[in-house]
């Protein structure tokens, strides 16, 4: 009788051999975790950030004017804005100079025009009212008019006595019902608003603040334009190594990362040159300021640059070198596909 030919044994089956483990398909690699994948989003940030230095580093002097240039654009604008405000507080505020005059009853005494005052000064639209009694006014009409001698020979005073009402707001259909809505109260005898000069007031402030927007939005243009050149100039210098890159299967958002922070670093020298700039030349221009002002015997000074709007300044400065460089790799982008 013949033998039976015996199977080969499986692998596991046969001596000396260790079964081995086999993987369940439920348990398969799934890929690296998120703190894995935190971490080389971080390591690639900070690779383009540090490259990013690096290149502007190379070139100190290029980089430093072009900086230079986006600060003047973006100091002239800001500079204007200080300078209205500046002006505002000269003149102590533009509500002072839309005061309404509220003429009292000449037989109208000192404690009625007292308690009159306090009345108004209370009122929610109201932000400060005073009371010049009919001595006092005769006594600043003497002194301004340059009559004293002859104002002295009148049998009586023929001035009376009024409260000057600050408004909180300078609204034309505001302040005339103000005015009528004083005009009504007892004891006054006319309620006097030169509302000529308010009109003329609210033109100038729009002029100025439609003067320092259109000037703002045409700097902002030339700003995008001169960030946008310049990141196009470091993209025709690397534009070999960007299709390498791109080649082996690097990314849009890789390819971009480095550029955008050679933008916002740009915006950020750029924003702390124009706040240096600004503070400076509020300051030599301040000197001639104080000496002006001491001739007419005031004390004004001009305020420096507040630590929010240099803020400002700075932040506005990196978002338009971050968007300049943005738009101007979107634009190339589609060019940089490897040949």
């Amino acid at each position: 009788m013949s033998a039976k030919q015996m199977p080969p044994p499986k692998p596991a089956e046969r001596v000396g051999a260790s079964p081995r483990h086999v993987e369940s398909p439920e348990k398969g690699d799934d890929g690296p975790d998120f703190r894995t994948l935190l971490h080389a989003w971080l390591e690639s940030h900070r690779a383009s950030l540090v490259d990013s230095l690096r290149r502007l580093g190379r070139q100190p002097v290029g980089s430093f004017f072009t900086c230079l240039v986006m600060a003047i654009a973006l100091s002239l604008p800001m500079g204007l804005s200080l300078l209205l405000s500046n002006v505002e507080r000269l003149g102590g505020s533009w509500q002072r100079a839309a005061q309404i005059s509220l003429f009292m009853k000449m037989d109208a005494s000192e404690s009625q025009g007292q308690k009159l005052r306090d009345e108004i000064a209370g009122m929610p639209d109201v932000a400060e009212a005073e009371w010049i009694s009919r001595e006092q006014a005769l006594a600043e009409l003497q002194q301004q008019s340059g009559l004293g001698e002859a104002l002295k020979e009148l049998p009586q005073n023929p001035l009376p006595g009024v409260v000057l009402v600050t408004p909180k707001e300078v609204d034309k259909a505001g302040l005339e019902a103000l005015r009528q809505r004083l005009s009504e109260m007892p004891g006054i005898e006319q309620a006097q608003l030169d509302l000529v000069w308010v009109e003329r007031l609210s033109a100038i402030l729009k002029l100025g603040e439609r003067f320092v927007f259109g000037l703002a939005v045409l700097l902002i243009l030339a700003l995008l334009l001169v960030i946008g050149n310049t990141i196009r100039l470091h993209i025709e210098n690397r534009r070999t190594e960007i299709e390498v890159i791109k080649l082996v299967g690097g990314t849009d958002s890789y390819v971009r990362r480095p550029f955008l922070y050679m933008g916002a670093l740009y915006g950020t020298g750029a924003g702390l040159l124009a706040w240096l700039v600004l503070a400076y030349g509020l300051d030599w221009l301040n000197d001639a300021v104080v000496r002006l002002a001491g001739l007419y015997g005031s004390d004004f000074a001009l305020a420096g640059v507040p630590l929010a709007d240099g803020l400002s300044l700075l932040l506005g400065a990196v978002l338009l070198g971050y968007i300049g460089a943005w738009l101007a790799v979107a634009r190339h982008l589609s060019e940089l596909a490897p040949r």
